[in-house]
């Protein structure tokens, strides 16, 4: 039996044409009867870093029978030279998510995956404690299970006040360790009040992992890193989904 929320996230690669520039990490999110990839803005484009490609492709699993088959489903990133996927912007500045809607026509017939809704965010009234448990599902360093083209799942717990604005930011804090290629994946919480529903997704979507935080005064010889990482509230997906 494979724990379902690891069909939530597949494994992303970015290419510019047929040349492939990185690994990262992406889940699927339903609105309505829409469907999305999410993962974070810089994946799709990152101008500093000249990371600037033109499509993307995610693996899929397409025998529910059989989970060593799997196929890559290409998505291009623009159309006419205007970009597809949607990114958002606070007071703040960008917000490191991005959104791209997914052709169902164009995912396989007999797709295995699991997919993320609104139900499953955070309600403003429930409390999320500072230290609470919480699991990054992801490909860090493009590790996963090469055989069943699964993720794998890394704990953190919740290091910042959640519901807050770490900084004036639209990100609270984990304490895990997380590497390259999980930029994009997503931040849960276990809920049992969500067991039993359709889609067996018993998960609270927190947030969008993004990166390590680190700081510039620390010597890079005699001071560890942090070990802390930004998750941008999950929240912001309804309004990159609006129709």
């Amino acid at each position: 039996m494979i724990d379902p929320i690891l069909l939530t996230t597949p494994r992303v690669s970015t290419f510019n044409g047929e040349q492939h520039l990185t690994n990262a990490s992406g889940f699927f999110f339903r609105r309505e009867d829409r469907l999305f990839l999410v993962t974070s803005r810089h994946v799709m484009i990152d101008k500093e870093s000249d990371h600037l490609p033109t499509r993307i492709e995610i693996e899929l699993h397409n025998n529910p029978q059989n989970l060593a088959e799997s196929i890559g489903l290409s998505i291009p990133l623009y159309r006419d030279g205007t970009s597809l996927w949607r990114q958002g912007t606070d007071t703040a500045g960008e917000i490191d998510v991005a959104v791209i809607e997914l052709e169902r026509d164009a995912l396989p017939e007999d797709q295995l995956y699991r997919v993320f809704g609104p139900e499953h965010l955070v309600d403003p009234h429930d409390q999320v404690e500072v230290g609470s448990s919480i699991l990054v599902i992801g490909f860090p360093l493009g590790f996963h299970d090469t055989l069943h083209h699964m993720p794998v799942a890394r704990h953190a717990v919740v290091a910042s006040s959640f519901g807050f604005r770490f900084e004036g930011m639209g990100y609270f804090l984990t304490d895990g360790r997380t590497h390259r290629g999980i930029s994009g994946a997503p931040v849960v919480m276990r809920a049992p009040d969500l067991e039993g529903m359709e889609g067996d997704l018993p998960w609270k979507l927190l947030g969008v992992h993004s990166a390590r935080l680190d700081v510039g005064t620390r010597d890079m010889q005699l001071d560890e890193a942090l070990g802390l990482n930004c998750a941008w509230y999950a929240d912001i997906l309804l309004t990159l989904t609006e129709a």
